[in-house]
Parts: C-alpha cells; sequence; structure tokens
C-alpha cells in the first residue's frame, strides 16, 4: 500500500521537491519488483528446482527396487535399551524414549535383483510381525536398504515451495530497499530543515528582518 501511494509524488506541484519525485520512482521500482520481477524469479527458480528433483526421481525409480521378504525372527533388544542389572536410577528423559511406542525391529530376509541373498533387521511391516510374514521393501540393485524414491508429485510440491519462496524473497528484498531510500530521504529532508531553521531562526518575527 504504502509502495503504490508513492506514485503520487509524480504529479506536479509547486511544492514538489525533487527528492519527492525520487521517492516516486523509487515506489515505481519497488511495485514492479513485487509484481513482475518476483513472479519472473520464483517461475524460474520453481522449474529449475522441479527439473532437478523430477531428474532425481526418476534416476533413483531406476536405481531403487521394490524386492519381497519375508520375516525370519524378532530382532533381539539392544543391551543399551535394558539395564544389566534391571534397576532404576535412569534419568527422566531417557526413560520416556523407552516408554514411548516405536515400531517394532525384525529380522528378515531378501532376495536382491542381482540374485544375491540378505538377512537384515528393519521394521516390522506389521504388528505384530510373525515368522513367514511376506512384505516388500526397498533395495538397491545390489540389495542394500534404500529409502523409497521421491515421488513425482512431491517433488513438484517442493518446487512449488522453492518458487515460492524466491518470489517472496525477491518481494521482500525490494520493499525492504524502498524503506530504507525512504528512510534515508526523510532523514536528509530533516537535516535540510535543521538547516534553514537555525539560518531562519534567530531573526523570526523581528522587524525589519524580511520575515
Amino acid at each position: 500500500m504504502r509502495t503504490a501511494m508513492g506514485v503520487w509524488r509524480w504529479r506536479r506541484n509547486p511544492l514538489r521537491r525533487p527528492t519527492d519525485l525520487f521517492e516516486a520512482w523509487v515506489a515505481f521500482a519497488a511495485l514492479v519488483c513485487v509484481l513482475v520481477v518476483a513472479p519472473a524469479i520464483g517461475w524460474v527458480a520453481g522449474l529449475r528446482v522441479d527439473g532437478t528433483l523430477q531428474q532425481a526421481a526418476q534416476e533413483q525409480r531406476q536405481e531403487r527396487h521394490l524386492v519381497p521378504a519375508v520375516v525370519v525372527r524378532p530382532a533381539p533388544e539392544s543391551a543399551a535399551d535394558v539395564p544389566a542389572d534391571g534397576s532404576a536410577d535412569v534419568p527422566a528423559e531417557v526413560s520416556a524414549q523407552r516408554t514411548a511406542p516405536r515400531r517394532t525391529q525384525i529380522v528378515a530376509a531378501w532376495t536382491a535383483p542381482d540374485g544375491s541373498s540378505h538377512e537384515g533387521t528393519v521394521p516390522a511391516a506389521e504388528e505384530p510381525p510373525r515368522a513367514g510374514d511376506r512384505f516388500r521393501i526397498w533395495t538397491d540393485a545390489h540389495g542394500r536398504l534404500v529409502g523409497q524414491p521421491l515421488d513425482p508429485s512431491a517433488a513438484a510440491f517442493h518446487a512449488g515451495m522453492a518458487g515460492l519462496a524466491a518470489a517472496i524473497g525477491v518481494a521482500a528484498l525490494g520493499e525492504t530497499v524502498r524503506r530504507l531510500v525512504v528512510r534515508r530521504l526523510v532523514h536528509r529532508r530533516y537535516i535540510r530543515l535543521d538547516r534553514a531553521w537555525a539560518a531562519a531562526g534567530p531573526d523570526w518575527g523581528r522587524a525589519g528582518a524580511g520575515s
């Protein structure tokens, strides 16, 4: 709103100062930055991020495979989870972490796309897990566990958020520069006013002083 209001200073007026016209041009430049430059930069940034993420998602879909696995047995609890003597004297935050619900770990076996056999600890797909249950996990071509590939729709969402953030950042930068320039102009106006008053103040109201 303040940026748009600065345009009124273009109007011809006997009292208009050169700094008023300069301030109007600064307001116009900030308005163009908010309405044109910021959306354009946000669009370009979004497209580039989307291209990068979509390429990464495609590579992950090619390199990662969903393979069948079978439950062998429940994974043994870590010795660090249960005190050796079964006693207390455990910090409250550690106790809270132990009592918080967490996904059961199991030992599973699977065959990699290259034909090699693997066995390892993974989170249970169902609760409670039973030996012989079958489920699917993501691995690479050699059977190493990996995360799920990036979904194209999720990549597009993140790219859109990145473009929006870039547009907001450019718009905020333009408005910040405008405010700094206006603040500097106002400061200079007050300095000139103080100098003019210091020159005319001592003679103010005196007869024959031209006041």
